[in-house]
């Protein structure tokens, strides 16, 4: 057997056995692992009774595209994830391949990928094998990760896809299972809810452990450093689980600046880890302290200078904000995985810790890309705009920030390589880089997600609006957003930007006026434009994208001429409102359809004519309340059409988060169909009985 022998400062050296590979025919050690790695048997095997009754229990899954037919027994025969310390090392293994099974025969139908669900899945199955939940909390950061989390909290079943309307959230809730310590968001606040956790805990004199797993991808995000340098400050004991899963918004860096496992690498990790390690630092701590500030301080550089030697690049940034560094551990080696965590779940008054673990998402990606979307999207309508304009005028410019790149942006990203800039999940950054760039004559259109700019609402007002800058905000994911539910619902955005006093806000109701838009937005150089199209297929499956041509601002249009009622959408909810006046043209009765364009400014001509030749008003959009319905009330308010005939009713999105739906189901939730809006229509007119039965 192979041995290392590992030098440090203080002139003490220790010994290690090279050869670290646990049996497999063995359970995981419930005790710490020793700083002596030699092969040894830590528990007794399990029962053969174990296999039989599992066997008998098995469930079956196909997996996607295929007849073929996998039984998935260890996985039928877990039903709370502490029934995971029963197994074997190698059953361990078994049962991360029938989850990954169980996970690609449901998550296909969603059409997401599942890759970062799929590499985290011996992460998982670590995680709770080590940590006793839901007395020690464990918080995800993206909820792409937690998929196997929840299939080990019996949330799960093949019978019911993931992500759809009463089947399995998408996001970690509290709400939905005790094993969630807290909800996921858009990512980057695991961080600061587990140091959160971890105080009251100390308050309350309790002695649970606090686990936040984050991913490389929302770590870029600046609450994720505020949160670990607080960390480091308060000292309170936190674990931090890093989770690299190679994903670069780079794709084009080199591989040698990436954190590598090999034989050495796993070794430090479990000599930085094990407890003789850990109090031989202390210890030497104390006797610095004791001999004076200079000592003390010239061994804490020695001490960062060693372990940055032998960890990876960056690995003394976290150093620096307070955390033990730990790694990079191998996050598919699951002996390695438990060993680790299980030395690290055993510290006492050691402060944060931060354990550096890499997962490989290329190891899934023959099987986990095999979904195709063939739909033309408004995103692919907006793209292809965009290059034309860009081709024209040199001094168009990208940004984008978010959770994801939309593919389409590829597109835009090709051709103009130096002119696009993705900075990932650092919205803030994204706006106010926009501003800078806008300052230095060039166009940005800033792409952010609704739910994402949300985020960044501080720099939108004081380093954009404020200062009229001209940066084009691009909303995509506007409104409803189907399977992501409420955390990516984009339900605030018409109302939190159309109230700045500089921003010029607009809503395309189809693919030839968000063309148009892109086009105006061009234009304009003097002041800030935001525009929002939803996610989703465009209306026209055949469109070809033509040359935009400038919307005169503050304009809108009268589609369908009617009587009596009026129907004023704003953005995606024009269609609805043509299709409430198909319906109501079967029952004879015959509205008018215009299309606003125009949050603000608004087209007060067109609202004051609408108010003057009908008796009802009905403004439809898919936002929140406080959006362009109240614009629309507050201008026929003050312009005194509500002392006349006219009666106004606004349809906005409920005052609620609506969950995980298809995109059909969640607006007939929101009360935002056709026939809702034609069932307003009848009741206003006193048609009550008609009205309900379209409802039926």
């Amino acid at each position: 057997m192979g041995s290392a022998s590992i030098g440090y400062q203080s002139g003490i050296s220790a010994r290690f056995d090279t050869n670290l590979n646990l049996r497999s025919d063995i359970t995981v050690s419930s005790r710490p692992c020793k700083v002596d790695f030699s092969r040894k048997s830590f528990l007794s095997a399990a029962t053969s009774t174990h296999n039989k009754e599992i066997s008998n229990r098995a469930r079956v899954c196909s997996l996607p595209n295929t007849d073929e037919k996998l039984e998935t027994p260890l996985l039928d025969s877990i039903e709370t994830p502490s029934q995971l310390r029963n197994l074997t090392v190698k059953e361990l293994k078994e049962l991360a391949d029938e989850i990954r099974t169980e996970l690609l025969s449901v998550l296909w139908k969603t059409k997401k990928s599942v890759k970062p669900s799929l590499a985290a899945i011996e992460l998982t199955l670590a995680l709770h094998y080590v940590f006793r939940a839901p007395v020690d909390k464990i918080l995800w950061d993206a909820m792409e990760q937690t998929y196997a989390h929840k299939v080990l909290t019996g949330r799960w079943s093949s019978s019911i896809p993931s992500r759809q309307k009463n089947g399995v959230s998408g996001a970690t809730s509290r709400l939905e299972s005790e094993y969630d310590s807290f909800g996921t968001g858009h990512g980057c606040n695991s961080i600061s809810a587990g140091l959160g956790l971890a105080v009251a805990r100390d308050i309350k004199g309790k002695r649970d452990r606090v686990v936040a797993v984050i991913d490389n991808v929302t770590i870029t995000a600046g609450q994720a450093y505020e949160a670990m340098s607080n960390a480091g400050y308060l000292d309170s004991n936190m674990i931090v689980i890093l989770n690299d899963n190679r994903h670069s918004l780079h794709p084009n860096t080199a591989d040698g600046s990436k954190a590598s496992i090999s034989a050495l690498s796993s070794l430090m990790s479990k000599i930085q880890s094990s407890q003789i390690f850990r109090k031989f630092r202390e210890l030497a701590k104390t006797m610095t302290k004791k001999i004076g500030k200079g000592m003390y301080e010239w061994a804490a550089k020695v001490d960062e200078y060693a372990r940055g030697m032998v960890g990876p690049t960056g690995s003394t940034l976290f150093e620096e904000l307070g955390l033990y560094y730990i790694g990079p551990v191998d996050g598919h080696n699951i002996e390695d995985l438990v060993c680790v965590l299980r030395e690290v779940a055993s510290l006492d008054s050691m402060g944060p810790v931060l354990v550096h673990v890499i997962t490989e998402e290329k190891r899934d990606a023959e099987t986990a890309n095999i979904v195709v979307n063939d739909r033309r999207t408004y995103s692919d309508c907006f793209v292809e705009a965009l290059v034309i304009e860009a081709e024209k005028d040199r001094d168009i410019v990208v940004v984008h920030a978010g959770i994801e790149m939309d593919p389409s942006l590829v597109t835009f990203q090709e051709r103009f390589p130096d002119r696009f800039f993705n900075v990932g999940m650092a919205e803030q950054h994204a706006v106010t880089f926009s501003a800078g760039l806008s300052s230095g004559g060039l166009k940005p259109f800033c792409i952010i997600p609704s739910a994402f700019l949300q985020r960044a609402y501080d720099q939108v007002v004081h380093d954009v609006d404020r200062q009229r800058k001209a940066v084009r905000f691009v909303i995509t994911s506007a409104g409803l957003v189907g399977s992501d539910g409420p955390v990516q619902c984009g339900a605030f955005d018409i109302a939190f930007m159309s109230c700045l006093p500089n921003m010029i806000a607009m809503a395309p109701a189809n693919e030839d006026e968000l063309v148009d838009m892109v086009a105006t937005a061009a234009n304009i150089t003097d002041r800030p434009v935001c525009f929002r199209f939803p996610r989703g297929a465009i209306v026209n499956k055949n469109y070809l994208v033509p040359t935009g041509l400038p919307i005169e601002i503050g304009k809108g249009r009268v589609l369908l001429e009617g009587q009596d009622v009026a129907l004023l959408g704003y953005g995606a909810m024009v269609q609805n409102c043509v299709n409430a006046h198909s319906l109501l043209s079967k029952l004879g009765l015959n509205v008018t359809v215009a299309d606003a364009r125009f949050c603000k400014p608004l087209d007060i001509k067109l609202v004051r004519d609408l108010c003057q030749d009908h008796k009802f008003l009905i403004t439809v959009e898919e936002g929140c309340v406080g959006g362009f319905g109240s614009h629309v009330a507050q201008f026929i308010a003050l312009d005194g059409q509500l002392d006349g005939k006219v009666k106004w009713r606004p349809i906005v999105l409920p005052d609620g988060y609506i969950e995980e739906a298809s995109p059909n189901e969640q607006l007939a939730l929101a009360g935002l169909t056709g026939h809702h809006i034609a069932a307003t229509a009848l009741s206003l007119l006193g048609r009550t009985r008609e009205a309900l039965l379209l409802m039926s």
